[in-house]
């Protein structure tokens, strides 16, 4: 202890030195966390345009009885039977109708008869003209008889004819092959031909596409054969190709009607509800990578950066997207810069490094990994 006496005054100065040893301040920009940086700009969106609509049958074939005043004897077909054309529907009670072909027959069987009697007596004054045997005007009158008579013959014979057409008619068929979707007719109705509601309803082919309503600006991106994913009432997404787009606009609604093809599929049923994606279709619109956006109880919305590199939540409405982009309906002007990470921690204010980068197209942006603070040493 004695020998370390001496050193003692040494000892305190130095303590007293690292006592006093200046702090190195951090400033709150250095200690801020770098993060990626994008302009709002218009972009391409690709494969974001949707429509919806209902299912419809490409082509409907209404089906009426063609004679009137017969009774249904039978119905042989019901609502979602495939049927083939010219397969029987209905039978009609041919009772009424037997009856009048046999009178028909028998009257026009006479008529044929009398007509060759008549002719037959034209034929024997056929070179009697101004011989003196008959009168002229007997000959005429046998003539014109005769022509009377094979009228009568052609009129009867209509007649039958007539009644054999009525009775083809009495077997209501299908004009087309397809599914029937209708059914009012039951037996024991009396047949209207050309009644105000038709028998069966039938969709030819058994096709049903989609009806989709698209706006007067997305209309133009849309050309027959392009291909669409389209979501069913069930939540099935079937393959579908554009087969019409209306060359006209609604005056009200300024929207234009888009029929796309569907496959055949037990459950894709005609007045049921649809929505399509037409996955080549294309629109440049306001949009911010999907990363960029963030969803809360609030709703959606990006963190705007500021001029004094300060970050403010902005809210936003969304609307189309495709290519890892989102159309921003309503939220920042463009030129506007917002942090492409919505997934980090920052609350409005919190200062930030901005690092500008270009905005990602193609596929989500991936998120930053944010840098860590730095530490003040003491």
């Amino acid at each position: 202890m004695k020998r370390l006496l001496p050193f003692l005054p040494l000892l305190a100065a130095l303590a007293l030195s690292a006592c006093h040893k200046p702090v190195v301040k951090v400033t709150e920009a250095q200690n801020a966390r770098a993060m990626r940086v994008v302009v709002l700009q218009p972009q391409l969106i690709a494969g974001a345009l949707t429509a919806s609509g209902d299912l419809v049958s490409r082509e409907e074939a209404a089906v009426y009885p063609e004679v009137s005043g017969y009774r249904v004897s039978r119905v042989l077909v019901d609502v979602g039977d495939y049927v083939k054309k010219g397969q029987t529907l209905v039978d009609l009670d041919p009772a009424l109708v037997q009856a009048q072909l046999a009178q028909a027959e028998a009257v026009a069987a006479q008529a044929q008869v009398q007509a060759q009697q008549a002719a037959d007596q034209a034929n024997r004054v056929k070179d009697l003209d101004n011989a003196g045997v008959l009168s002229q005007e007997a000959i005429d009158q046998r003539r014109f008889q005769a022509r009377a008579a094979q009228a009568t013959a052609n009129a009867q014979a209509a007649a039958l004819k007539d009644i054999r057409t009525r009775i083809s008619k009495l077997s209501v068929t299908a004009p087309v092959a397809g599914l029937i979707l209708e059914r009012t007719v039951r037996p024991g109705d009396m047949s209207t031909a050309g009644g105000a509601t038709p028998w069966f309803r039938i969709a030819r082919d058994s096709q049903v596409e989609l009806s989709a309503q698209v706006s007067e600006d997305d209309l133009a991106s849309i050309r027959p054969g392009q291909h669409a994913q389209v979501t069913l009432p069930g939540g099935d997404v079937v393959p579908g190709v554009v087969r019409l787009v209306s060359p006209q606009i609604d005056a009200q609604s300024k929207l234009g009607a888009v029929r796309v093809h569907l496959p055949v599929r037990a459950d894709i049923r005609a007045g049921g509800f649809g929505q399509a994606v037409f996955g080549e279709a294309s629109s440049r619109v306001l949009a911010a990578p999907e990363t960029a956006i963030r969803y809360d109880a609030d709703g959606a919305s990006v963190m705007v950066v500021g001029s004094d590199n300060r970050v403010k939540k902005a809210p936003v409405q969304t609307g189309q997207r495709g290519g890892g982009l989102v159309q921003l309906i309503k939220g920042p002007p463009a030129g506007s810069r917002i942090v492409l990470n919505a997934a980090a921690f920052l609350l409005d204010g919190d200062m930030i490094r901005p690092q500008d980068v270009p905005v990602p197209t193609g596929a989500a942006a991936s998120p930053a990994p944010a840098a860590k603070p730095q530490s003040s040493r003491k």
